[in-house]
């Protein structure tokens, strides 16, 4: 009972059926708040009609968002928002929906304001908050407001999206034109960034390529080349590009690092080599200051020869030393084997001197001056060689005997005997004892000869008690050390810690330490110690030297081998072998002959002259092979200066000096002092040819650059021309020509489009003068209509049993020829009228023919017509083809000439006719 009660007195519109609760939304005020409230909750309601009715009575879209946002969103309730906000419903003031539309972000809600709002500025607003390119593109093209219709297509920035307003923006061309520029432009970026992109990716490739080969002369400046055309592409590389240009650069530059090494190697060689020379003419010099000063002394005693022997094994060493390193020259080594001559000359002369230094005493104490004699011829003592103390004595003893006066010059002997014991008196305040010995005894030799009262005995003597003095220190000084010399060799020997390399040169130095204390204070006991201790370790390093001298020989077979190959290849040397393969078998040559080392010292000497003189041989091959190579690169140049400075097309000259450049590298190096002036001069040529080219490539492009600019200037500006007239014909004539003027252009899909859009707006022109010519036909048809109609009139009366007339004309619009002549055929066939089906049969034609070139529909019946028609038409165009105008003159030509024509007939095709006429003055929109 209560629910009934409740139902009975609640509001109406609370009420379960909806009908009464849409009836009660009339009656509640939206000015009360109670109210204004029920028809809030009202709006929310399940039913529709009721949603409806409820949303009609609210007029507040400030409510209206609060509600949607609060209870949900419904088909009614957005319908009323949007009308609210458009305009269509309720007073609201301009400036507060504008403000509403800015907060909203309802794409749809958005997109029907943009297109129904009641002003622009709401239709701005809205289309402001729109972000989606479909929605924009809507607006574009379906938008009635123009400004709002451009503002939306500003936005419009991707390719699908200015494509599909350049299909689909009928409505406003001004649209269509500023999207086709825009992708044009969009589509010429993209071409151009896309050739860019590719031009990266072919410098790129070609730098990594670059870097993976090896170096040549042209490998700097192409280095070079490729980094400045990287450096003046415009686009923007991507980090993996960038990475990857990194590392190419740090790998062409370590190859160009590497090579500037090898060549710093090449002239710290050089420098070397001067040293070795400087060293090698020093030791010469020296050997020849030696021998010189053998010649020149008054004898040859047997400390000078020890002398000689140990200076000349210490220079065959050195000497030996410096060929391993570097090659004499042939001068220098001329003198070296002209010095060994002198000094195996004067050693075979001592060696016979020594063989028959028994002999020489005995026969000199026995008087046998006929065997002394005999023993001195059989010396062969050089004549430029001073004897020696025996040789003298002999010869002295010969001299005597055969009486033969003395050619020395006292005074000259007596002044030298003087020099000498100055000289002995600094040897001795020198401490030079072995010299000042060795002077000493030459002098007492000397003054047994001369005259006493003649010389200074008194100082001879004592600088000799300080010389035997100097001895005595010498002993006192050397006695300590020969005592721990036999105590070192003593324990080198009991040391079997020792490896045998390290034995051996210890021993070697204690060796040498003990001879170079000579005689000073040597005893026997301590020489037997000495001795006995070096024979141990000779015995134990026994076996360690034989498998030394078998190393030495199997070096010295491998330096043999080594000579034998080169010999080999010296004698049959090619004319076109590479410098740079020769210089690499002369480094490898001196690689594998520093490894094979050391040889046997008797052999060493004869084996390393071989290999210089072989080296010497290999080198001057390459400094001939190396010379031809730069008169070849000469010619190189030369050629390379025509190029530059002939008459043809930069890109030509460049492509071949890019041939040049491929000969040059396939050359091989010229002489180090030459190759980097030709290169140097070479390059320089090369890099004018290539900036010449370069200069042409960019004049090249300003020009297509130019010639596109004009090209879209043309098409820019004769797409917005259109003609009224079809006199306009000769302009078109002349955009045309224009157009050839500028003809080849660039290849690029910007031309290729800019060729596609300036033949559709040559189609579409031409097509538009011919459908002017046809309008301007049929106006002229219209001025002649009157005298058709004066013939029709004439026609009705002659069929209707009147005699025929004809028809004059008054002479306005004047008549061309060909309508003169149908004129008077009307006229004629009044007089001598065709059977009626012929007639009906011509006129039937005129209109199928006219329907055909109008565009329209043609009967099912009249299909045998528009065949017939159809075929006369190609066959006249199997010719000069008419234009359409001249066929359409032609055609109303034959219908003023076709008569007589009843009124039935007439008014029964009369419609087809003039509807077809008036199609033909129709224009296409501009």
């Amino acid at each position: 009972m209560s629910g009934l009660i409740r139902r009975l007195f609640a509001p109406r519109w609370r009420h379960p059926d909806p009908e009464v609760r849409r009836q009660a939304t009339l009656r509640l005020d939206p000015e009360r708040d109670d109210q204004r409230q029920a028809l809030e909750r009202l709006a929310v309601d399940e039913d529709s009609s009721v949603r409806h009715a409820a949303l009609e009575r609210l007029d507040d879209p400030d409510r209206l968002l609060t509600l949607r946002a609060e209870q949900g969103e419904s088909a009614e309730l957005r319908e009323r928002l949007v009308m609210l906000l458009i305009g269509r419903a309720g007073h609201h003031d301009l400036g507060h929906r504008i403000a509403l539309a800015e907060t909203l972000d309802d794409p749809a809600m958005l997109e029907r304001l943009a297109l129904e709002g009641d002003n622009q500025q709401l239709r701005l607003a809205a289309l402001a908050r729109l972000d989606t390119e479909p929605a924009l593109i809507r607006q574009a093209c379906e938008n009635g407001i123009a400004a709002v219709r451009h503002a939306a297509a500003e936005r419009v920035t991707s390719e699908a999206g200015l494509t599909r307003l350049v299909n689909e923006a009928r409505r406003d061309r001004r649209v269509t034109r500023l999207a086709r520029e825009r992708l044009n432009r969009l589509r010429t970026d993209a071409a151009s960034l896309a050739a860019a992109r590719e031009r990266r990716r072919d410098l790129l490739e070609k730098l990594e390529a670059h870097a993976n080969s090896a170096w040549e002369p042209l490998y700097a400046g192409r280095f070079r080349h490729l980094v400045r055309e990287w450096t003046q592409l415009e686009d923007t590389p991507e980090a993996d590009q960038e990475r990857r240009y990194q590392d190419a650069c740090l790998r062409c530059r370590k190859v160009i690092s590497d090579h500037e090494a090898h060549e710093h190697a090449q002239d710290a060689a050089d420098r070397q080599r001067e040293d070795a020379d400087q060293a090698r003419e020093s030791l010469v010099e020296a050997l020849e200051e030696s021998l010189d000063g053998l010649r020149h002394g008054e004898r040859l005693a047997d400390q000078d020869i020890a002398s000689l022997k140990s200076q000349k094994q210490l220079m065959a060493s050195r000497w030996q030393a410096l060929s391993d390193k570097h090659l004499a020259d042939d001068a220098l080594r001329q003198r070296y084997d002209a010095a060994l001559a002198s000094y195996d000359r004067i050693v075979q002369a001592r060696v016979r001197l020594d063989e028959r230094a028994d002999a020489l005493q005995q026969a000199l104490k026995d008087g046998d001056d006929e065997r002394l004699a005999a023993l001195v011829d059989a010396c062969g003592w050089p004549d430029e060689l001073p004897p020696s103390p025996l040789l003298k004595r002999a010869r002295d003893q010969l001299a005597r005997q055969q009486q033969v006066p003395a050619d020395d010059d006292l005074e000259a002997r007596l002044a030298r005997f003087s020099d000498d014991l100055a000289q002995l008196e600094q040897l001795l305040e020198s401490g030079a004892f072995k010299g000042a010995s060795r002077l000493h005894q030459r002098l007492r030799q000397q003054a047994d000869e001369l005259p006493r009262q003649r010389i200074d005995t008194a100082r001879l003597k004592r600088l000799g008690a300080r010389l035997a003095e100097l001895r005595d220190w010498r002993g006192f000084v050397a006695g300590p050390k020969r005592d721990q010399l036999c105590k070192d060799i003593t324990a080198l020997a009991d040391d079997d810690t020792l490896g045998d390399a390290e034995l051996d040169r210890h021993h070697r130095r204690l060796i040498k330490e003990w001879k170079d204390l000579g005689d000073a204070a040597a005893n026997r006991e301590q020489s037997t110690r000495f001795r006995a201790a070096s024979d141990r370790i000779h015995e134990r390093l026994a076996p360690w030297r034989q498998q030394q001298q078998a190393k030495r020989q199997r070096n010295l077979e491998a330096r043999e081998a080594l000579c034998e190959q080169l010999e080999t290849l010296l004698e049959q040397p090619s004319n076109q072998a590479d410098p740079d393969a020769l210089r690499e078998i002369r480094d490898r040559a001196r690689q594998q002959w520093r490894r094979h080392s050391p040889v046997p010292r008797d052999q060493a000497e004869a084996i390393g002259r071989r290999f210089g003189r072989i080296r010497h041989a290999l080198q001057a091959l390459i400094e001939r092979r190396a010379s031809e190579v730069a008169d070849a690169k000469r010619q190189l140049i030369d050629e390379a200066r025509q190029l530059r400075d002939s008459e043809q097309p930069a890109a030509r000259q460049a492509e071949q000096a890019k041939s040049l450049q491929k000969r040059w590298r396939a050359l091989g190096r010229a002489p180090r002092h030459e190759e980097k002036t030709l290169w140097r001069e070479f390059r320089h040529l090369c890099d004018e040819i290539f900036a010449s080219r370069d200069t042409a490539r960019k004049q090249h492009d300003s020009s297509n650059k130019a010639k596109l600019e004009a090209m879209q200037a043309l098409i820019e500006r004769w797409d917005a021309w259109h003609p009224t007239s079809s006199d306009d014909a000769s302009r078109l004539d002349e955009a045309i020509n224009e157009a050839l003027a500028l003809e080849l252009l660039p290849h690029g899909r910007r031309s290729e489009g800019m060729r596609k859009r300036w033949s559709g707006i040559i189609r579409a022109r031409r097509e538009r003068l011919a459908r002017l010519a046809l309008a301007e036909e049929v106006h002229r048809w219209h001025r002649v209509r009157p005298l058709l109609d004066a013939h029709l009139r004439a026609d009705a009366a002659s069929l209707e049993g009147e005699s025929p007339q004809d028809v004059q004309h008054s002479g306005e619009p004047a008549l061309s020829s060909d309508l003169e002549y149908a004129h008077k055929r009307r006229n004629d066939a009044r007089r001598s009228p065709p059977e009626r089906t012929e007639v009906e049969e011509r006129l039937a034609r005129v209109r199928v023919h006219l329907a055909l070139l109008a565009g329209g529909q043609v009967a099912q019946r009249d299909d045998p017509l528009r065949l017939a028609i159809q075929v006369e038409r190609l066959n006249d165009n199997l010719g000069q083809a008419p234009s359409r105008a001249e066929e359409l003159r032609d055609v109303l030509c034959e219908l003023l000439a076709t008569g007589p024509i009843p009124p039935a007939l007439w008014d029964r095709e009369v419609g087809e006719l003039d509807r077809s006429l008036e199609s033909l003055t129709q224009l296409p929109p501009p």
